[in-house]
């Protein structure tokens, strides 16, 4: 291996190399590279395939690339004699790489990471493109004895061990120094330089010896069609493996995020967007079955689903042009109706079912009577979408119901007062229940996608209707002027939230508070920040105070002061939903604001539109002259998380793509796996 023949038994013979060819084998090495690395990204994400499906896949792609990377390397060689290889050997020499590969990306993949364990990585990485090397040069075919340069030999196991090292190490930190496609496209060349380095190096330190009888013939190159054929498919098929995952995951991800698992229709947070979006919606019809929890006591869950199947089901069958069918709770169906003067129209059909109810549905072979109640609210062309839900609510509160499947239309004359007093007799009750919570929505930042702070979020799970969204009950509180007390509530439990995790040993981030408008020019709200501070001996610069545009600008001169105040105080400040206001921008530099957060409905079509993505850019590169934070809410999509990141602007993300609201033990469960 290392010593030569004796000088009267062969002779040395050298070869040429074709550089067109040896620029392929890197190409096709830095390739497989970023395909590998480009999978190895996937383990951090939220992803439908077990984190090991994509390590696995990764350490093929990147022992497929250095397998590759060698035997092209090969053809590039013309010697004075025939060569050709071993297929069982040739086809085990890819296993070094690939359990090497396995090792390092699994090192780097631990979330205790040091130096160390990148040079572990890089050991195990360089020693793997070696082996690879010379077991693929053990199954070489040929007439000549070739032997090592002892030192050569080593330098060139301690290039593939440094050059891996260097391009782990920026790989892994890349998030402290670019954006991510830019350093994995360089990482990806210098894992490539890194496999051809060790490669060619190797090569250079081999000597050939044709014995003397051999007849020395005109320099050729190996036939490496088949090979390079396979080579080019190999890397084809791991790129589409790639890119179908991706598309796999997107649509996992879609289908547990907007459809209900169980009748596979859309949830309710398709809901809630169909109301915040949907302009077109004039009617609707909410099904609010009361007998469930007791058919689930009776007959098992499994009995009590088939029942929400049955319900969905004939709702489906009634074919109403131009709706959508939701299942927005545990016992709720909602029925959304586009286009104008269809309240007739929805209420005939909805007392058809009424009466198709009346009689006993069939289920699982057992006779059951379904009890419920289905409340309709329209509205005209100059009211919002979200009054739709509300008025239902008002309806299914009122203490006349009797479940006798009638269908009710609204009455504000009978059913507003109802509701609203509910909710604001049940309020107190709900914040000494625990019903009303906080959830926590993370921040991230655009380049690294490190979390970088989190906004707070009420919630509450009324023991009557379910978990109502805060567009249905803040707007009661607040006409009540009672929103007040549950500002105080949040404040409260937030910074307790802060002791809890500092006293747990848990990483602590700034928490966004939304004040109303209101609010913000009460001398009471400043009194109720600094007694919560003290009893929880929590930082002022742990809160961020967010306060909407249109609030501001009611009270312009007051909210001027309030805002220098709590600034002085040590408080962060939020200028809210920037973008909806009239005035905002002759008034926005002389706010002493901190951060900009931009309204998700400049976000919703970028990067589709070049207008909104131009008038994004124009007020992103706003708030940065004025030095302000930027917060970008309501990303949802990969495409939008793109262009955000190119623009090259230091911004911090918010919204589903990254993480929905999450209650404290999931969030700190979502912080362990993306940290």
């Amino acid at each position: 291996m290392f010593s030569p023949p004796p000088i009267n038994t062969g002779i040395e013979v050298s070869g040429d190399y074709s550089l067109p060819i040896i620029f392929l084998s890197i190409i096709i090495a830095s390739l497989a590279s970023f395909t590998a690395l480009s999978l190895n990204e996937r383990i951090l994400k939220n992803s439908f395939f077990h984190r090991n499906i994509w390590l696995i896949l990764a350490s093929i792609a990147m022992g497929f690339g250095i397998w590759s990377m060698h035997f092209i390397g090969m053809s590039a060689l013309s010697l004075p004699f025939m060569m050709h290889y071993d297929y069982l050997l040739t086809c085990l020499s890819t296993i070094p790489s690939i359990i090497a590969s396995f090792l390092a990306f699994y090192i780097v993949n631990q979330k205790k990471r040091s130096f160390a364990s990148y040079l572990l990585a890089g050991i195990f990485m360089g020693i793997g493109i070696s082996a690879m090397h010379y077991t693929g040069m053990a199954s070489m075919v040929m007439d000549a004895y070739y032997v090592y340069n002892p030192w050569i030999f080593t330098s060139s196991i301690l290039i593939a061990i440094s050059v891996s090292f260097t391009a782990i190490y920026i790989f892994s930190r890349q998030q402290r120094y670019a954006k991510n496609s830019y350093v994995k496209t360089l990482t990806s060349v210098i894992l490539g330089l890194a496999v051809a380095s060790m490669h060619y190096t190797g090569m250079a330190g081999t000597t050939f010896y044709l014995p003397h009888q051999h007849v020395v013939t005109p320099e050729h190159h190996m036939n490496m069609t088949l090979l390079i054929t396979g080579v080019t498919i190999g890397i084809t098929l791991l790129l589409c493996l790639l890119q179908l995952s991706s598309l796999v995951d997107r649509y996992v991800d879609f289908r547990v995020s907007h459809i209900d698992i169980l009748t596979k229709l859309p949830n309710r947070r398709s809901f809630e967007k169909a109301l915040n979006n949907g302009g077109f919606y004039r009617s609707l019809a909410v099904w609010n079955l009361h007998n469930l929890e007791k058919l689930n006591n009776d007959h098992g869950y499994h009995f009590g689903d088939e029942v929400i199947r049955y319900v969905a089901n004939d709702l489906r069958q009634l074919n109403l042009p131009l709706s959508d069918l939701y299942r927005i709770d545990g016992n709720r169906l909602a029925l959304l109706l586009q286009g104008k003067d269809r309240q007739a129209e929805l209420q005939k059909a909805m007392k058809f079912l009424s009466a198709k109810w009346t009689q006993p549905a069939v289920i699982q072979e057992k006779e059951i009577l379904l009890q419920g109640v289905c409340a309709i609210s329209s509205i005209d062309d100059h009211q919002s979408p979200k009054r739709l839900y509300s008025e239902s609510l008002a309806v299914l509160s009122s203490l006349h119901i009797q479940y006798q499947n009638e269908v009710i239309c609204f009455d504000p004359l009978i059913h507003t007062y109802s509701f609203e007093q509910e909710i604001l007799n049940s309020i107190d009750q709900a914040m000494k229940n625990d019903d009303l919570f906080l959830v926590y929505q993370p921040k991230v930042n655009a380049g690294t996608h490190k979390i970088v702070g989190l906004e707070a979020l009420i919630r509450w799970n009324h023991p009557e209707h379910g978990l109502l969204s805060p567009g249905v009950f803040i707007p009661i509180l607040e006409q009540s002027h009672q929103i007040s007390d549950v500002t105080n509530w949040v404040i409260n439990k937030v910074c307790h939230q802060i002791k809890n995790w500092e006293e747990q040993n848990l990483p602590i981030y700034q928490i966004a508070i939304n004040i109303p408008g209101e609010y913000v020019t009460s001398p009471t709200l400043l009194i109720t920040l600094k007694k919560a501070l003290n009893k929880y001996t929590v930082d002022p610069r742990f809160l961020e105070l967010e306060i909407t545009e249109t609030s501001v600008m009611e009270s312009a001169e007051s909210s001027m002061r309030a805002i220098s105040t709590f600034r002085e105080a040590g408080f962060s400040v939020a200028l809210d939903d920037f973008g909806t206001g009239i005035s905002s921008l002759s008034n926005l530099r002389q706010m002493p604001i901190s951060t900009l957060k931009i309204d998700k409905s400049f976000v919703d079509e970028v990067p589709k539109s070049e207008k909104d993505s131009a008038i994004l850019e124009a007020i992103i590169a706003l708030g940065h002259s004025l030095n302000l934070n930027v917060v970008i809410e309501g990303v949802e999509t990969k495409n939008q998380v793109d262009f955000l990141s190119s623009t090259g602007s230091l911004l911090s993300l918010q919204g589903y793509y990254f993480a929905k609201p999450m209650v404290p033990e999931e969030l700190m469960e979502w912080i362990k796996g993306n940290s």
